[in-house]
């Protein structure tokens, strides 16, 4: 379950919250002046998302040098044309 609350909330109920997150693998969303700035979750989960961005920060760096020599344009072109088709279908 995801829990949203405000900073000062947080704040005065830290301990519960860390509870909540520790043996009910509840996330909890901190928001400030309304707009969500943190968020508290399992250790567990947060090891899994570190893994997931090595990953993905892995295969963006392949990527990256797999098209070096192909100019932006030539590849935002081709992009274009393979959406496009995609679209079609």
């Amino acid at each position: 379950m995801i829990t949203e609350t405000n900073a000062v909330t947080f704040r005065q109920n830290l301990g519960e919250m860390i509870n909540q997150v520790q043996y009910r693998h509840d996330s909890i969303v901190i928001n400030k002046d309304g707009k969500p700035v943190a968020a508290l979750i399992d250790a567990r989960l947060f090891g899994r998302i570190r893994r997931m961005q090595d990953r993905f920060d892995t295969l963006a760096t392949r990527m990256a040098d797999a098209f070096a020599t192909i100019p932006v344009e030539e590849g935002m072109a081709e992009i274009d044309r393979i959406v496009a088709e995609g679209r079609k279908r």
